[in-house]
Protein backbone atom coordinates (compact mmCIF):
# COMPACT_ATOMS: atom_id res chain seq x y z
CA UNK A 1 0.00 0.00 0.00
CA UNK A 2 1.24 3.33 -0.57
CA UNK A 3 2.68 5.93 1.70
CA UNK A 4 1.30 8.84 3.36
CA UNK A 5 3.73 11.44 1.86
CA UNK A 6 2.48 13.11 -1.15
CA UNK A 7 5.39 13.48 -3.10
CA UNK A 8 5.58 9.61 -3.18
CA UNK A 9 2.34 9.08 -3.77
CA UNK A 10 3.05 11.62 -6.98
CA UNK A 11 6.07 9.83 -8.14
CA UNK A 12 4.51 6.66 -9.78
CA UNK A 13 2.32 8.41 -12.23
CA UNK A 14 5.03 10.51 -13.63
CA UNK A 15 7.41 7.45 -13.72
CA UNK A 16 7.70 5.80 -17.68
CA UNK A 17 5.50 6.15 -21.01
CA UNK A 18 2.25 7.14 -21.38
CA UNK A 19 0.46 3.88 -21.88
CA UNK A 20 -1.55 4.16 -25.27
CA UNK A 21 -3.37 0.94 -25.09
CA UNK A 22 -5.13 1.28 -21.50
CA UNK A 23 -8.17 2.72 -19.74
CA UNK A 24 -7.91 2.90 -16.08
CA UNK A 25 -11.93 2.32 -15.03
CA UNK A 26 -12.51 3.25 -11.26
CA UNK A 27 -16.11 3.40 -10.02
CA UNK A 28 -16.71 4.14 -6.42
CA UNK A 29 -13.29 3.06 -5.42
CA UNK A 30 -13.59 -0.77 -5.93
CA UNK A 31 -16.53 -1.50 -7.65
CA UNK A 32 -17.18 -2.73 -10.97
CA UNK A 33 -20.47 -1.16 -11.79
CA UNK A 34 -22.10 2.32 -12.63
CA UNK A 35 -21.39 4.29 -16.11
CA UNK A 36 -17.79 3.01 -16.25
CA UNK A 37 -18.85 -0.63 -16.25
CA UNK A 38 -21.10 0.07 -19.23
CA UNK A 39 -18.47 1.94 -20.90
CA UNK A 40 -16.04 -0.81 -20.53
CA UNK A 41 -18.66 -3.52 -21.57
CA UNK A 42 -19.17 -1.28 -25.01
CA UNK A 43 -15.01 -1.03 -25.58
CA UNK A 44 -14.95 -4.82 -24.76
CA UNK A 45 -18.00 -5.72 -27.68
CA UNK A 46 -16.76 -3.23 -30.06
CA UNK A 47 -13.39 -5.73 -30.14
CA UNK A 48 -11.05 -2.89 -29.38
CA UNK A 49 -7.12 -3.42 -28.30
CA UNK A 50 -7.47 -1.43 -25.15
CA UNK A 51 -6.69 -3.31 -22.11
CA UNK A 52 -9.51 -2.82 -19.64
CA UNK A 53 -7.61 -1.72 -16.04
CA UNK A 54 -9.78 -1.20 -13.57
CA UNK A 55 -9.53 -0.81 -9.72
CA UNK A 56 -10.75 -3.27 -7.64
CA UNK A 57 -11.54 -4.08 -4.10
CA UNK A 58 -13.28 -7.87 -4.00
CA UNK A 59 -15.03 -7.58 -1.64
CA UNK A 60 -17.58 -5.18 -2.65
CA UNK A 61 -16.63 -5.60 -6.37
CA UNK A 62 -18.32 -9.00 -7.18
CA UNK A 63 -17.90 -10.84 -10.16
CA UNK A 64 -15.65 -9.15 -12.85
CA UNK A 65 -14.97 -10.67 -16.65
CA UNK A 66 -12.23 -12.87 -17.54
CA UNK A 67 -10.71 -9.74 -19.67
CA UNK A 68 -10.71 -7.40 -16.74
CA UNK A 69 -7.11 -6.40 -14.95
CA UNK A 70 -7.76 -5.57 -11.41
CA UNK A 71 -5.61 -3.26 -9.78
CA UNK A 72 -5.83 -2.62 -5.90
CA UNK A 73 -7.11 0.37 -4.02
CA UNK A 74 -4.16 2.90 -2.75
CA UNK A 75 -1.86 0.27 -4.14
CA UNK A 76 1.76 1.49 -5.94
CA UNK A 77 -0.02 -0.04 -9.22
CA UNK A 78 -3.15 2.30 -9.20
CA UNK A 79 -0.67 5.30 -8.84
CA UNK A 80 1.25 4.34 -11.86
CA UNK A 81 -2.36 3.51 -14.21
CA UNK A 82 -3.65 6.95 -12.23
CA UNK A 83 -1.11 8.79 -14.35
CA UNK A 84 0.11 6.26 -17.53
CA UNK A 85 -3.40 5.12 -18.68
CA UNK A 86 -4.18 6.70 -21.64
CA UNK A 87 -7.79 6.95 -20.46
CA UNK A 88 -9.51 7.41 -16.78
CA UNK A 89 -12.75 6.58 -16.54
CA UNK A 90 -14.31 7.25 -12.95
CA UNK A 91 -17.60 7.77 -12.11
CA UNK A 92 -16.42 10.19 -9.25
CA UNK A 93 -13.54 12.40 -7.75
CA UNK A 94 -10.20 10.93 -7.90
CA UNK A 95 -7.50 11.17 -5.16
CA UNK A 96 -6.33 14.86 -4.98
CA UNK A 97 -2.75 14.28 -5.68
CA UNK A 98 -3.75 12.67 -9.07
CA UNK A 99 -1.46 14.75 -11.57
CA UNK A 100 -2.76 14.34 -15.23
CA UNK A 101 -0.39 13.92 -17.57
CA UNK A 102 -0.14 15.36 -21.18
CA UNK A 103 -1.50 12.92 -23.78
CA UNK A 104 -3.94 11.03 -21.36
CA UNK A 105 -7.99 11.59 -21.11
CA UNK A 106 -10.12 11.80 -18.14
CA UNK A 107 -13.79 10.92 -18.46
CA UNK A 108 -16.12 12.19 -15.67
CA UNK A 109 -19.10 9.90 -15.84
CA UNK A 110 -20.59 11.43 -12.67
CA UNK A 111 -22.97 9.08 -10.90
CA UNK A 112 -26.87 10.70 -11.56
CA UNK A 113 -29.32 13.30 -12.20
CA UNK A 114 -28.61 15.97 -9.97
CA UNK A 115 -31.91 16.17 -7.31
CA UNK A 116 -30.20 17.41 -4.33
CA UNK A 117 -27.47 20.17 -4.85
CA UNK A 118 -23.82 18.85 -5.19
CA UNK A 119 -20.02 19.91 -6.35
CA UNK A 120 -19.03 23.40 -4.84
CA UNK A 121 -23.08 24.27 -4.48
CA UNK A 122 -23.76 22.07 -1.33
CA UNK A 123 -25.22 23.47 1.97
CA UNK A 124 -23.99 21.13 4.39
CA UNK A 125 -22.52 22.96 7.80
CA UNK A 126 -18.53 24.01 7.65
CA UNK A 127 -16.53 20.78 8.54
CA UNK A 128 -13.32 19.04 8.31
CA UNK A 129 -14.92 16.85 5.43
CA UNK A 130 -16.42 19.23 3.52
CA UNK A 131 -13.59 21.61 3.11
CA UNK A 132 -11.38 18.32 1.89
CA UNK A 133 -14.32 17.38 -0.40
CA UNK A 134 -14.21 20.59 -1.82
CA UNK A 135 -10.10 20.79 -1.98
CA UNK A 136 -9.94 17.19 -3.99
CA UNK A 137 -13.01 18.83 -6.59
CA UNK A 138 -10.55 22.11 -7.02
CA UNK A 139 -7.94 19.90 -7.68
CA UNK A 140 -10.10 17.38 -9.97
CA UNK A 141 -12.33 19.10 -12.33
CA UNK A 142 -9.64 20.73 -14.02
CA UNK A 143 -8.26 18.06 -15.28
CA UNK A 144 -11.22 16.41 -16.68
CA UNK A 145 -11.34 16.37 -20.36
CA UNK A 146 -15.21 15.14 -20.79
CA UNK A 147 -18.16 15.14 -18.49
CA UNK A 148 -21.26 13.26 -18.94
CA UNK A 149 -24.91 14.50 -19.01
CA UNK A 150 -27.75 12.14 -18.38
CA UNK A 151 -30.31 14.70 -19.95
CA UNK A 152 -30.46 18.23 -20.96
CA UNK A 153 -32.11 19.68 -17.63
CA UNK A 154 -28.06 18.18 -16.17
CA UNK A 155 -26.42 19.77 -18.10
CA UNK A 156 -26.05 23.59 -17.19
CA UNK A 157 -26.93 22.07 -13.30
CA UNK A 158 -23.23 20.19 -13.78
CA UNK A 159 -21.08 22.89 -15.71
CA UNK A 160 -22.25 25.13 -12.73
CA UNK A 161 -21.88 22.73 -9.66
CA UNK A 162 -18.77 21.88 -10.47
CA UNK A 163 -17.53 25.28 -12.34
CA UNK A 164 -16.48 22.88 -14.94
CA UNK A 165 -15.82 25.09 -18.20
CA UNK A 166 -14.78 21.80 -20.89
CA UNK A 167 -16.70 19.65 -22.98
CA UNK A 168 -20.05 17.92 -21.72
CA UNK A 169 -21.13 15.00 -23.56
CA UNK A 170 -24.95 15.19 -23.37
CA UNK A 171 -25.43 11.12 -24.20
CA UNK A 172 -27.95 9.95 -21.76
CA UNK A 173 -26.48 7.49 -18.64
CA UNK A 174 -24.16 4.11 -20.35
CA UNK A 175 -25.57 2.71 -17.19
CA UNK A 176 -29.48 2.60 -18.40
CA UNK A 177 -28.82 1.03 -21.43
CA UNK A 178 -29.54 -2.59 -19.74
CA UNK A 179 -32.65 -1.78 -18.58
CA UNK A 180 -33.89 -1.45 -22.35
CA UNK A 181 -32.01 -4.67 -23.35
CA UNK A 182 -33.75 -7.25 -25.33
CA UNK A 183 -32.42 -9.26 -22.27
CA UNK A 184 -33.85 -7.54 -19.76
CA UNK A 185 -36.52 -10.00 -18.59
CA UNK A 186 -34.36 -12.44 -19.02
CA UNK A 187 -31.78 -10.52 -16.04
CA UNK A 188 -34.86 -9.95 -14.37
CA UNK A 189 -35.74 -13.58 -13.76
CA UNK A 190 -32.14 -14.72 -13.04
CA UNK A 191 -31.76 -11.55 -10.75
CA UNK A 192 -35.43 -12.31 -8.75
CA UNK A 193 -33.69 -16.07 -8.58
CA UNK A 194 -30.61 -15.02 -7.21
CA UNK A 195 -32.43 -13.01 -4.37
CA UNK A 196 -34.90 -15.83 -3.59
CA UNK A 197 -38.25 -13.88 -5.06
CA UNK A 198 -40.75 -15.98 -5.81
CA UNK A 199 -42.71 -15.38 -9.53
CA UNK A 200 -45.72 -14.59 -7.08
CA UNK A 201 -44.01 -12.05 -4.71
CA UNK A 202 -43.88 -8.36 -5.06
CA UNK A 203 -40.63 -6.92 -4.93
CA UNK A 204 -40.48 -3.24 -3.32
CA UNK A 205 -36.89 -1.60 -3.86
CA UNK A 206 -36.19 0.45 -0.89
CA UNK A 207 -33.31 2.97 -1.99
CA UNK A 208 -32.88 5.67 0.27
CA UNK A 209 -29.88 8.35 -0.34
CA UNK A 210 -27.52 9.58 2.47
CA UNK A 211 -27.96 12.20 5.28
CA UNK A 212 -25.18 14.42 5.56
CA UNK A 213 -25.82 15.15 9.10
CA UNK A 214 -26.67 11.09 10.31
CA UNK A 215 -25.92 7.45 9.31
CA UNK A 216 -28.97 5.48 7.97
CA UNK A 217 -31.44 5.43 10.39
CA UNK A 218 -34.81 3.86 9.15
CA UNK A 219 -34.18 -0.25 9.46
CA UNK A 220 -37.62 0.05 11.77
CA UNK A 221 -39.52 1.84 8.58
CA UNK A 222 -38.35 -1.09 6.43
CA UNK A 223 -39.33 -3.45 8.88
CA UNK A 224 -42.55 -1.46 9.00
CA UNK A 225 -42.87 -2.38 5.34
CA UNK A 226 -42.84 -6.07 5.89
CA UNK A 227 -44.69 -6.79 8.22
CA UNK A 228 -47.78 -4.66 7.27
CA UNK A 229 -47.49 -5.82 3.30
CA UNK A 230 -47.08 -9.41 4.50
CA UNK A 231 -46.15 -12.67 2.59
CA UNK A 232 -46.74 -11.66 -1.11
CA UNK A 233 -44.30 -8.63 -0.52
CA UNK A 234 -40.23 -8.86 -0.10
CA UNK A 235 -39.15 -5.32 0.90
CA UNK A 236 -35.10 -5.00 -0.79
CA UNK A 237 -32.83 -2.18 0.95
CA UNK A 238 -30.57 -0.52 -1.26
CA UNK A 239 -28.70 1.80 0.70
CA UNK A 240 -26.31 4.39 -0.26
CA UNK A 241 -22.74 3.53 -0.84
CA UNK A 242 -21.65 6.29 1.81
CA UNK A 243 -24.30 4.23 4.45
CA UNK A 244 -23.92 0.30 2.99
CA UNK A 245 -21.64 -1.07 6.08
CA UNK A 246 -24.04 0.37 8.61
CA UNK A 247 -27.46 -1.24 8.75
CA UNK A 248 -28.00 -4.32 9.97
CA UNK A 249 -31.94 -5.82 9.44
CA UNK A 250 -31.74 -9.16 11.23
CA UNK A 251 -33.13 -12.24 9.54
CA UNK A 252 -36.40 -11.82 9.19
CA UNK A 253 -37.83 -12.82 5.31
CA UNK A 254 -39.52 -10.01 4.27
CA UNK A 255 -36.93 -7.83 3.47
CA UNK A 256 -33.06 -8.49 2.86
CA UNK A 257 -30.34 -6.26 2.55
CA UNK A 258 -29.22 -5.59 -1.35
CA UNK A 259 -26.45 -2.73 -0.22
CA UNK A 260 -23.92 -5.08 -1.16
CA UNK A 261 -25.60 -6.06 -4.72
CA UNK A 262 -22.62 -5.24 -7.53
CA UNK A 263 -25.24 -4.44 -9.83
CA UNK A 264 -28.23 -1.53 -9.29
CA UNK A 265 -29.65 -2.05 -12.83
CA UNK A 266 -30.26 -6.03 -12.16
CA UNK A 267 -32.16 -4.53 -8.87
CA UNK A 268 -34.16 -2.05 -11.02
CA UNK A 269 -35.05 -4.88 -13.38
CA UNK A 270 -35.79 -7.49 -10.56
CA UNK A 271 -38.15 -4.85 -8.67
CA UNK A 272 -41.69 -4.08 -9.45
CA UNK A 273 -41.89 -0.80 -7.23
CA UNK A 274 -38.95 1.52 -6.32
CA UNK A 275 -39.76 3.17 -2.80
CA UNK A 276 -37.12 6.26 -2.81
CA UNK A 277 -36.37 9.23 -1.29
CA UNK A 278 -34.30 12.40 -2.24
CA UNK A 279 -31.61 9.73 -4.38
CA UNK A 280 -30.79 10.03 -8.48
CA UNK A 281 -31.54 6.95 -9.32
CA UNK A 282 -35.33 7.92 -8.85
CA UNK A 283 -34.05 8.73 -12.73
CA UNK A 284 -32.68 5.49 -13.49
CA UNK A 285 -35.53 3.54 -12.13
CA UNK A 286 -38.29 5.52 -14.08
CA UNK A 287 -36.77 4.49 -17.33
CA UNK A 288 -38.52 1.05 -16.73
CA UNK A 289 -41.79 2.76 -16.13
CA UNK A 290 -42.58 0.62 -13.17
CA UNK A 291 -44.18 2.82 -10.10
CA UNK A 292 -42.46 5.21 -8.04
CA UNK A 293 -43.25 6.11 -4.14
CA UNK A 294 -41.23 8.67 -2.59
CA UNK A 295 -40.99 8.17 1.16
CA UNK A 296 -40.44 11.65 2.56
CA UNK A 297 -40.82 12.63 6.09
CA UNK A 298 -37.88 15.29 6.29
CA UNK A 299 -38.99 16.62 3.23
CA UNK A 300 -38.83 20.44 4.78
CA UNK A 301 -35.49 19.71 6.67
CA UNK A 302 -33.75 17.99 3.64
CA UNK A 303 -34.48 20.74 1.04
CA UNK A 304 -34.88 23.89 3.20
CA UNK A 305 -31.63 23.62 5.57
CA UNK A 306 -29.78 20.42 4.92
CA UNK A 307 -28.80 19.68 0.93
CA UNK A 308 -31.63 21.69 -1.19
CA UNK A 309 -32.68 20.95 -4.65
CA UNK A 310 -32.34 21.65 -7.96
CA UNK A 311 -36.01 20.92 -9.01
CA UNK A 312 -39.50 21.49 -7.15
CA UNK A 313 -39.98 17.71 -6.14
CA UNK A 314 -43.55 18.11 -4.91
CA UNK A 315 -44.47 19.50 -8.45
CA UNK A 316 -42.54 17.03 -10.37
CA UNK A 317 -42.84 13.62 -8.31
CA UNK A 318 -43.69 10.70 -10.46
CA UNK A 319 -45.76 9.14 -7.60
CA UNK A 320 -46.89 9.96 -4.22
CA UNK A 321 -44.41 11.92 -1.74
CA UNK A 322 -45.91 9.92 1.48
CA UNK A 323 -44.58 11.01 5.25
CA UNK A 324 -45.01 7.34 7.17
CA UNK A 325 -44.67 4.06 6.79
CA UNK A 326 -47.90 3.14 7.21
CA UNK A 327 -48.86 5.18 3.87
CA UNK A 328 -46.53 3.88 2.27
CA UNK A 329 -47.31 0.41 2.74
CA UNK A 330 -50.67 1.33 1.55
CA UNK A 331 -49.64 3.01 -1.49
CA UNK A 332 -47.66 -0.47 -2.15
CA UNK A 333 -50.60 -2.54 -1.47
CA UNK A 334 -52.69 -0.62 -4.18
CA UNK A 335 -50.02 0.05 -6.96
CA UNK A 336 -52.77 0.00 -10.09
CA UNK A 337 -54.02 2.99 -8.25
CA UNK A 338 -50.68 5.07 -8.15
CA UNK A 339 -50.20 4.33 -11.35
CA UNK A 340 -53.46 6.15 -12.71
CA UNK A 341 -53.08 9.06 -10.14
CA UNK A 342 -50.20 9.81 -10.91
CA UNK A 343 -49.80 8.45 -14.99
CA UNK A 344 -49.59 12.10 -16.39
CA UNK A 345 -46.56 13.12 -13.83
CA UNK A 346 -44.87 10.24 -14.52
CA UNK A 347 -45.09 10.68 -18.26
CA UNK A 348 -44.00 14.68 -18.06
CA UNK A 349 -41.45 13.29 -15.61
CA UNK A 350 -39.63 10.52 -18.27
CA UNK A 351 -40.06 13.44 -20.63
CA UNK A 352 -37.89 15.72 -18.97
CA UNK A 353 -35.33 13.17 -17.83
CA UNK A 354 -35.05 10.43 -19.95
CA UNK A 355 -35.68 11.51 -22.88
CA UNK A 356 -31.90 10.07 -24.01
CA UNK A 357 -32.20 6.85 -22.54
CA UNK A 358 -32.79 4.93 -25.72
CA UNK A 359 -30.34 2.28 -25.10
CA UNK A 360 -27.62 3.27 -27.07
CA UNK A 361 -25.78 5.99 -24.68
CA UNK A 362 -23.08 3.75 -24.26
CA UNK A 363 -22.69 3.60 -28.12
CA UNK A 364 -22.09 7.55 -28.08
CA UNK A 365 -20.01 7.95 -25.29
CA UNK A 366 -17.49 5.48 -26.49
CA UNK A 367 -17.30 6.98 -30.06
CA UNK A 368 -16.98 10.31 -27.92
CA UNK A 369 -14.01 9.14 -25.66
CA UNK A 370 -11.77 7.55 -28.61
CA UNK A 371 -12.55 10.72 -30.97
CA UNK A 372 -10.97 12.80 -28.19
Amino acid sequence: MITRLPGLRRLPQVVGPILEDTVLFDSWSGEYSDNPRAISEELHRRGTDLKHVWVIDPARAGEVPAWVVPVAPASSRYLSMLGRARYLVANRTVPGFHRKRRGTIFLQTWHGTPLKKIGFKTRRADSRELRQARRTLEQNVPNWDLLLSPNHFSTPVLRDAFEYSGEILETGYPRNDLLLAPEAGEIRARARARLGIADDQVAVLYAPTFRDDAPFSREADVQRFASELGDGHVVLLRKHTIDAGTVSLGDAARFKDVSRYPDNRELYLAADVLVADYSSLTFDFAVTRKPIILFTPDLAHYRDRLRGFYIDLEAEAPGPMLATAADVAAAIGDLDAVVERHRDAYARFVERYCHLDDGHASERVVDALLAA
